[in-house]
């Protein structure tokens, strides 16, 4: 908040300036800018004044004329020894040093460094400087000038006249260097600002430490007997400077100072009022301070202590509520003041937090009105000449107008005196002290909701709308009112809710609010409202009268000037043009009828008519008719069925007269009744859900005035927890017959419409388990064993819901195509299903049956549903194992390139049941080759029982060109199905595998052997070995054949030799058995130097190892002679 400008004396007790409010800036005036004509003198001015962001110093800058007369300054008292103090703090003294008389006065003036008449500038200059000396003649105020030039400045040492010409215009004006700046209008010009403002913000702290020193030089010549005022004085002021020169630690510390002088003061009734004055001032500055330190425990403290000390100090008893004022003001400020600190980023509690000292303020405020009305009544005229003329124009904050300066005990004139209390009451009279309670409650209110105690909260909208309700202001008070009796009904509060209803009730009919008189009147005539048998009974009569269009009697405690005019207004809202139909949401109150809805069943079939019962208790004075009763469901198709008009209307005479006899909606107190309707549900809503939407009871005539009572749901109201007193049985014994027990009537909004039950018998034959990825074949047959001909029927099967997601994917169902006739003994469907599976068999079917509904029988068509599920076990039908072979028969994980290799299928079935494999075919991917030129299956029409093999072997190569390290073999695929299966035509299942990929590895040589499959003793075995360079270079080779006591041999024993890239060398050896059986065969050694390790062992590996030697054989002869 900037310094304010105007200056105005508050004429409220307790009531604050607003130069003490605000924060306290130093104050600059700057002289010899013409903003007017002058652009750049404007453009320095915006800088100076526009953009004032909290980063910038705290200055208040002001434009004045060059010869502003400012205050003058009184002489300075060099002794205090018979002076007598007025008062306290004068009224003008901090607007003064605020406003009017500055820190620093800054004379602008055009000037360069290289101006051509020098010599008469700078006298011009020093003249202007002169004449603002002049004004501040016996003030400190410091004095600066800055030229305004054209150019930047160079930088100092370096631009000699500037130098010479600054030091030369320094002394004409009588001025130091640190009092004259250039101001270069440049691009830069808030940077030149901001710097010029610093250096101001110092000099302006030298001038307010200045003046604290000068007055706290004062204190050596006061005494504590007569000058107990001016040590209060001099110590709001040094704090007061200490604020403008922004040191706030100094400041709170004098203020401390401050309010302990002024604790000191002996008090009476002629000085009371200013000595609470000046303490609130400083009270509030001591707050303000502490929460600016961040120290609010600091500042409640100070408020307790303040608030504690004059709390009984009242004055003079006839103006007691000024006391009021004074602590309602006391409170109020300091709640800002806390909200404030709030908003800056302190925390606040619960239990401490600025609504508590709003809702302080408001009760001072309420304390204040009954004071006024107990004090003033006697004051109806304004004495002559009125003794607060002088009001605004007080010389001391606090004092009365009628005896400025007088601080004696005993006031100087007691007819003055007596004038003056007379004109503070009749001014008192004067103020409507609702509209200051209001925004007090209203911030109280605003506090409480924010940290959530919503009790306190209600507790104030309360007396905010009492409040309301003093003030005349009776749509608001009716509107704050009616927004806390939910709560106060819900926590069953029942006295407060009768007497914030009783004051609703005179507020609506104050207004003519035909909805509100009714609603309200219906809790007040009702078993929780706390009033007497007569006030009911009024309030029956008179909600009969308006629901009858006729006008209301007067509410009791209603203001007689405001009678006549609700009247008048009654009659223009009831007037036979205006129709007045309106809801009342009977859930929100608790009223004088209470309802309650039920179905006789949770559950009922479809072919069954619906039971629903609706039960009315009135607890009013006398009995009351309603007009219509409505139940409302989620199916509008049922309401007409739910629909009862009663038999008797109310006439404009307020006398029942027969019109038909559709019903009897005459409630006696105290009686419970019952009203039954039935229907039938609808096709559409089997296997849903019919729910009590609403219930309607209309009260009055639609034509003219009428209240649609709805309760939501099955009834009950905002107070439909068990009463304490209905726990408890009145009466002895079971009811009576067409008695009703209302605490044991359950509310039961909804029922449930199932299926008419099927008489259709559902079975399913087949044989468990199947098997994956087979075709199971299963059989339905339904049987029909209703009475009546079904149509329509169809028939669904598939998967059971409620499994897992993905079997939808990996289950399909065939249906074969069959013919059902209606009726007939027996149906027979075939169903196909593949995957393990929980099957379930649905039947749908309509049948037209005889429903009683009132009485009265009609034919409905009900659709009626069965099922059957089973459970599918599935297992596997057979377990494939796959493997890689040498032409040794010898498992392998790789194979070499160019190489035939072996692949080993072995599938062995795991179905309980034999199944037969009808085919087999092996699918290479391009990248194998087989050896034979045709892939036969082996394994065609093989049948195999549980836990039997069959196995097929193929001979493979990888080609030599390939480049990849792992290729595809294929795919390899079986097709088969269950054996002697007893459903002709089912498909053959085909159940593909994608085979393992294998590792081809490239090798430098390859080594073909010829030889014999067997051989004989003693006879020779011719044997070729054919090795293969697979390089691409020429290969040097070493081989060597090793010796063997089982053979001799013929051939190179070892030989050296080279092969082409690509090429073949050939050795041929003879072996000679010398033993029979399976004999080792002598092993070739191959050695390669660009291979070392590496050929000898690829040998081992493709040359054989055995062979088998037959013994020799004995000739014919030898045997004979034998």
């Amino acid at each position: 908040m900037s310094a304010v400008e105007s200056f105005t004396v508050p004429t409220g007790v307790g009531e604050f300036p607003p130069e003490l409010i605000c924060r306290p800036l130093g104050f600059v005036a700057l002289t010899g800018l013409d903003v007017i004509y002058n652009a750049v003198h404007k453009a320095i001015w915006e800088s100076f004044s526009a953009n004032r962001r909290p980063d910038r110093v705290p200055l208040s800058f002001k434009i004045l004329d060059g010869d502003h007369e400012y205050p003058k300054c009184r002489s300075k008292r060099s002794s205090y020894e018979w002076y007598i103090p007025k008062g306290i703090t004068k009224t003008g003294w901090m607007n003064k040093h605020l406003n009017l008389i500055p820190a620093v006065v800054v004379v602008f003036f055009d000037l360069d460094w290289d101006e051509t008449q020098w010599k008469e500038k700078q006298m011009e200059c020093a003249s202007r400087v002169e004449v603002v000396r002049h004004s501040l003649q016996g003030r400190g105020t410091k004095v600066a000038v800055v030229l305004i030039q054209k150019n930047s400045p160079l930088p100092p040492g370096e631009d000699m006249v500037a130098a010479e010409r600054a030091a030369a215009l320094c002394s004409a004006c009588d001025l130091s260097a640190k009092s004259l700046f250039v101001l270069p209008h440049s691009d830069h010009l808030f940077g030149y600002t901001i710097r010029l403002e610093n250096a101001f913000y110092e000099l302006a702290q030298g001038y307010y430490h200045m003046e604290a020193r000068k007055v706290k030089a004062h204190k050596e010549f006061l005494n504590k007997t007569t000058h107990q005022l001016l040590f209060v004085r001099h110590a709001f002021k040094i704090a007061f400077f200490n604020e403008l020169k922004q040191d706030t630690n100094t400041a709170l510390k004098q203020y401390k100072v401050a309010y302990a002088y002024v604790s000191e003061l002996r008090a009476h009734d002629t000085n009371m009022l200013e000595i609470k004055s000046i303490s609130g001032f400083i009270n509030y500055k001591i707050c303000k301070l502490s929460f600016h330190h961040n120290a609010p425990l600091d500042a409640i403290s100070q408020f307790r202590k303040h608030v504690d000390f004059y709390k009984n100090k009242t004055g003079c008893s006839e103006l007691a509520f000024e006391h009021s004022a004074w602590m309602c003001k006391q409170f109020q400020i300091f709640g800002d003041l806390f909200d404030e600190a709030i908003r800056a980023g302190l925390n606040a509690i619960q239990t401490q937090h600025p609504g508590f000292y709003y809702q302080q303020a408001a009760y001072h405020a309420v304390n204040r009105k009954h004071l006024c009305r107990g004090l003033c009544h006697s004051a109806t005229v304004m004495p002559d000449p009125n003794p607060l003329e002088d009001a605004d124009k007080l010389e001391y904050y606090g004092q009365r107008p009628w005896r400025q300066g007088h601080q004696s005990i005993d006031p100087p004139d007691p007819a003055k005196e007596k004038d003056g209390i007379q004109a503070l009451q009749y001014k008192e009279l004067q103020v409507d002290h609702s509209w200051i309670i209001i925004p007090l409650l209203s911030s109280a209110v605003a506090q409480f909701k924010k940290y959530k105690s919503a009790r306190m909260k209600r507790y104030l909208m309360v007396q905010m709308g009492e409040e309301y309700y003093h003030a005349k202001d009776y749509n608001k008070a009716l509107t704050l009112l009616d927004r806390v009796t939910w709560d106060y009904r819900v926590e069953r509060w029942c006295a407060l809710l009768t007497s914030i209803l009783n004051m609703s009730l005179r507020c609506a009919y104050l207004v003519a609010s035909v909805r509100h008189y009714v609603t309200i009147s219906l809790e007040l005539i009702g078993r929780f409202a706390h009033i007497s048998s007569e006030e009911k009974t009024h309030v029956q009569m008179n909600l009969i009268r308006v629901i009858s269009n006729n006008p209301p009697e007067p509410v009791t405690g209603c203001p007689s000037e405001y009678v006549e005019l609700a009247k008048q207004l009654w009659k223009d809202k009831l007037s036979p043009e205006n129709s007045n139909i309106f809801t009342v949401e009977m859930q929100n109150i608790v009223p004088f009828v209470e309802c309650k809805a039920r179905f006789s069943t949770s559950k009922c079939t479809a072919d069954t008519p619906l039971q629903l019962q609706v039960y009315l208790r009135a607890s009013c004075q006398f009995p009351i008719r309603f007009s219509k009763l409505c139940v409302l469901l989620n199916n509008h198709a049922y309401n007409d069925y739910c629909t009862l008009v009663d038999g008797h209307t109310v006439g404009g005479d307020g006398e029942a007269s027969y019109s038909s006899c559709h019903g009897d909606l005459y409630l006696t107190p105290g009686q419970i009744k019952m009203y039954a309707f039935e229907f039938v549900a609808e096709p559409v809503d089997v296997g849903k859900k019919i729910e009590i939407t609403s219930i309607a009871l209309s009260l009055g005539n639609e034509d003219n005035c009428c209240a649609i009572l709805r309760w939501v749901g099955a009834g009950g109201d905002s107070a439909s927890l068990t009463n304490v007193q209905e726990q408890v049985q009145m009466k002895r014994g079971p009811p009576k017959p067409n008695e009703y027990d209302w605490s044991n009537i359950t509310l039961d909004p909804s029922i449930s419409i199932i299926p008419r039950c099927s008489n259709l018998d559902i079975q399913l034959d087949h044989n468990p388990p199947s098997l994956m990825n087979e075709f199971y074949y299963a059989k339905v047959i339904i049987t029909n064993n209703e009475d009546l001909e079904i149509q329509n029927l169809c028939m669904q099967i598939g998967l059971k819901e409620g499994q897992e997601n993905t079997l939808e994917q990996s289950t399909q169902v065939f249906l074969d195509e069959a013919t059902i006739g209606i009726p007939g003994p027996s149906r027979i469907k075939n169903v196909e299903l593949t995957g393990n599976r929980i099957l379930g068999v649905r039947t749908m079917y309509d049948i037209q049956v005889n429903v009683t509904q009132n009485k009265l029988s009609m034919p409905v068509i009900c659709t009626c549903y069965q099922e059957k599920s089973v459970s599918v076990q599935t297992v596997l039908p057979y377990d494939l194992s796959i493997k890689m072979a040498s032409l040794k028969f010898d498992v392998v994980e790789h194979v070499h390139s160019d190489e035939p290799f072996l692949l080993l299928t072995d599938i062995k079935c795991t179905s309980p049941w034999p199944i037969t494999i009808e085919n087999s075919q092996l699918l290479l991917s391009d990248e194998v080759k087989s050896v034979d030129e045709t892939l036969q299956s082996q394994l065609i029409s093989v049948s195999l029982k549980q836990n039997e093999c069959a196995s097929e072997c193929y001979c493979l190569v990888a080609p030599v060109h390939h480049q990849h390290t792992t290729v595809p073999i294929g795919h390899y695929s079986v097709q088969w199905k269950r054996t002697n299966c007893e459903e002709e035509g089912l498909p053959t299942v085909e159940t593909t595998l994608a085979l393992p990929s294998i590792t081809v590895e490239t090798i430098p040589l390859f080594i073909e052997t010829k030889i014999p499959s067997h051989g004989r003793v003693r006879d020779s075995l011719h044997v070729t070995y054919t090795i293969y360079n697979k390089t691409q270079m020429v290969q040097e080779v070493e081989a060597g054949m090793e010796p063997s006591e089982a053979f001799m041999f013929s051939g190179h024993k070892q030989v050296c030799f080279r092969i082409l890239p690509v090429s073949q060398q050939v050795l041929m050896y003879n072996f000679y058995p010398l033993v029979p059986g399976h004999v080792k065969l002598p092993r070739l050694h191959i050695n390669m130097p660009r291979y070392p390790g590496v050929a000898d062992d690829l040998g081992g590996r493709m040359l054989p190892t055995h062979i088998f030697i037959k013994p020799q054989g004995k000739e014919l002869h030898e045997s004979a002679s034998g």
